[in-house]
């Protein structure tokens, strides 16, 4: 069970024994949306392992505190956990519309209060890290939130999805199973049931989302896992081709420290240079990292894949003889 959805039900309960409101595993099963087992657990948790002095009153059917001082202890923090949530909160401040770095800071605030007696502070943390990105896509605060709180309850949604490709909207029902933080940009994995198959859904081209009242039985993690790992990029596929690339000596030096594809395979070459093989499944998003490194990277198989960038190098050139000036006097003279 996750830490936290468990510790707000314990946080729940404190507050409402403390209150005077006797709880009991009916009414926190209601509130929270899980099943009275689980609900009893946590009633079990809050007195046995944080040792809060819960009584059960058979006249309210409910808990209270036969000791009215008592207060739910601070969680534990190491000075390498605190800065760890500071810089995660740093790095992630543009994340879904700041949403992320915001509820961060609270709960920062509720658990980690003895931050500044670590040896620094959230300032000292939020001037000594940042992250930069570009190109990236950003999801709207609302659209990430609730896209987050069905997949961890396991309730359909239903958006409207923009395509780039064909400028249309469709309307989607899904199963959210996976969130993906790619390159800075949020990606839902879902099984699609207008298309009936795994989706990859970018969060900043969903609009008018909301979650549904009707749940779904969670598919196996082994149904949508390969398309996390199986081949370069986000395009995924059943089958994938070994993608080999020839470096220069002089960009090798850059392309060793890189870590592209946990299946990848380096190949030192004579005089410096480097082949580097690796898995994909569709050449589009490789396609684009091939042509930015120029003429230091070269093709060497598929074929395929080598006649691609061919034609898209004979497409560059034609666009750069008839926009550049200088080029048009050298044909002519």
């Amino acid at each position: 069970m996750p830490l936290f959805p468990q510790f707000e039900r314990v946080v729940w309960l404190h507050e409402q024994a403390k209150s005077g409101r006797h709880p009991n595993a009916a009414r926190l099963a209601a509130h929270f949306e899980v099943s009275q087992k689980t609900a009893q657990r946590d009633i079990n948790c809050l007195r046995d392992r944080f040792n809060a002095p819960l009584e059960y009153d058979s006249s309210r059917k409910g808990y209270y505190y036969s000791n009215d001082l008592y207060e739910l202890p601070c969680l534990p923090a190491s000075q390498q956990e605190v800065l760890c949530l500071l810089t995660a909160r740093r790095l992630l401040e543009q994340s879904a519309g700041g949403y992320i770095s915001r509820e961060l800071d609270r709960l920062q605030e509720k658990i980690f209060s003895g931050a500044r007696r670590t040896g620094f502070d959230p300032e000292s943390v939020d001037s000594a890290f940042s992250a930069v990105w570009s190109g990236f896509s950003p999801a709207q605060e609302e659209i990430f939130r609730l896209s987050a709180w069905a997949l961890l309850n396991r309730r359909l949604i239903s958006f409207q999805y923009h395509s780039p490709q064909t400028n249309a909207r469709t309307e989607r029902t899904v199963e959210p199973h996976h969130l993906l933080h790619y390159n800075a940009s949020w990606v839902l994995i879902a099984w699609c049931r207008k298309r009936e198959d795994w989706r990859l859904f970018y969060l900043s081209r969903m609009h008018a989302l909301s979650s549904l009242e009707q749940s779904f039985e969670s598919r196996p993690e082994s149904a949508w896992r390969p398309m996390l790992q199986n081949a370069f990029g986000l395009f995924h596929g059943d089958e994938t081709v070994p993608v080999t690339q020839r470096f220069s000596s002089f960009r090798s030096r850059w392309i060793r420290e890189q870590h592209w594809h946990s299946h990848q395979i380096l190949f030192e070459l004579p005089g410096g240079g480097l082949e580097l093989t690796l898995p994909a499944a569709d050449f589009r998003e490789i396609k684009m990292k091939i042509l930015q490194f120029g003429a230091d990277c070269e093709v060497v198989a598929p074929a395929e894949l080598r006649e691609e960038i061919r034609t898209e190098i004979n497409k560059m050139e034609k666009i750069y003889k008839i926009q550049n000036p200088e080029l048009r006097i050298q044909e002519t003279e």
